[in-house]
């Protein structure tokens, strides 16, 4: 029997949170090693973990896979969460690409100079609710069930989820003009694994502070 997968990546959020977040909604345990130091990261570069050199780095199935979008096609097909056919696939992939350039913005955040953060904080609030959340407020209207795509979780909602989380650490009402949102975020935060999840204690790691963004910069010689 295959042992739990084995993550690869710094103590904090960035590209390894949704690889986190799908691995626990599917209700898989995984391990973590943490890169704590650039001695860390060389070592896996020079004994040839990483493909591109690069993390986030999932050792799964035999595999050690790099690239997230790769790691998170594997794991939502593995698990059920990609759809029944090419065409729920398709409309997955392209609501995940949405709340992917949505948590791009918030990811870069903590690296950027105080004067260009709060302007880019008030981009990301103006996009999350004139582009990106309209969308799926639009999606669960039209289609009438629980879910953004087919009747049953998949990696959208997951992700969806997810994304709405860190804008709410941004602005909490953020979701006001969003009822269906709202009524959305409240069902998926309950289902059993995904609320483990969100339970205090468990591996999903907490907005980034200043030791922390200095650490990533000294690691990655940002």
């Amino acid at each position: 029997m295959a042992g739990k997968p084995k993550l690869h990546y710094t103590k904090g959020r960035g590209k390894m949170e949704s690889i986190r977040w799908l691995l626990a909604a599917a209700g898989v345990e995984f391990e973590e090693e943490f890169i704590e130091t650039k001695e860390d990261l060389d070592k896996l570069r020079n004994d040839g973990s990483l493909l591109f050199q690069q993390v986030p780095m999932v050792e799964i199935d035999g595999m050690k896979m790099v690239q997230t979008r790769a790691i998170l096609n594997y794991i939502a097909g593995k698990y059920n969460l990609h759809g029944k056919d090419l065409k729920e696939r398709a409309w997955i992939d392209m609501y995940v690409e949405g709340t992917t350039d949505l948590m791009g913005m918030i990811m870069v955040l903590p690296f950027q100079a105080a004067d260009a953060k709060e302007k880019n904080i008030a981009l990301i609030i103006e996009r999350a609710t004139t582009r990106y959340f309209p969308v799926y407020e639009k999606a669960l209207k039209d289609h009438g069930h629980d879910y953004l795509v087919g009747n049953q979780l998949s990696w959208a909602d997951i992700h969806l989820l997810e994304a709405i989380l860190m804008t709410e650490e941004l602005k909490p009402d953020i979701l006001s003009a969003f009822p269906l949102l709202q009524a959305f975020k409240g069902r998926t935060s309950n289902i059993s694994t995904i609320k483990k999840f969100l339970q205090p204690g468990s591996q999903r790691k907490p907005p980034p502070d200043e030791k922390f963004i200095a650490n990533v910069r000294k690691i990655f010689n940002i």
